[in-house]
């Protein structure tokens, strides 16, 4: 299935729309655990907490799916593939495991702070909120990454549909013999 000129370049607006919102996100994220894990103030760090368990509530499972969904369609409407380049792959796979992990893991893990600091008022520590913004904002930094640069070259599968996909080689005509 090939997309339309216009068809692939409005997901493309929304594939990097989806991307760069989820990635900013990120980033207040990241600011708000820093900010609930180092401040002396137990109201300014339930502020911070509150703050992310909304964000991750209202906004980061549709910017996953989002992004997820315009990635694969893009994928297979145009020549890039699913799995025929290697970056295409490693990105679906990653973006994949992100969306996992904000559903299983981060949202979880936001709503277990927000019940510990309302239960005994302590802030929660750098371990408990930290990791999930940072690992999240590597895979992001690096998927873009791969993005501009396209590194690896094709798959097994890339290679194989590369060579059936070419047409077969055209031989030369041959000269009419005997009419001059």
């Amino acid at each position: 299935m090939k997309m339309n000129r216009p068809a692939r370049r409005a997901f493309l607006v929304v594939h990097v729309t989806a991307s760069a919102s989820w990635l900013g996100l990120t980033l207040g994220l990241l600011g708000l655990a820093v900010t609930a894990s180092t401040t002396g103030s137990a109201a300014t760090a339930e502020a911070s907490v509150r703050a992310m368990r909304l964000f991750a509530d209202v906004l980061l499972l549709p910017l996953a799916f989002l992004t997820l969904l315009s990635g694969v369609l893009l994928a297979v409407g145009t020549p890039w593939g699913l799995a025929r380049h290697r970056w295409v792959w490693t990105k679906f796979w990653l973006t994949l495991a992100a969306t996992t992990a904000t559903a299983f893991a981060l949202r979880p893990g936001l709503h277990s702070a927000m019940s510990a600091l309302a239960a005994d008022g302590v802030p929660p520590g750098p371990g408990d909120l930290l990791p999930g913004p940072v690992v999240s904002l590597c895979a992001y930094v690096f998927m873009t990454a791969i993005s501009v640069l396209k590194p690896w070259g094709l798959t097994r599968r890339g290679r194989h549909h590369r060579t059936t996909a070419r047409p077969p080689a055209r031989k030369p005509a041959k000269p009419a013999s005997g009419t001059h």
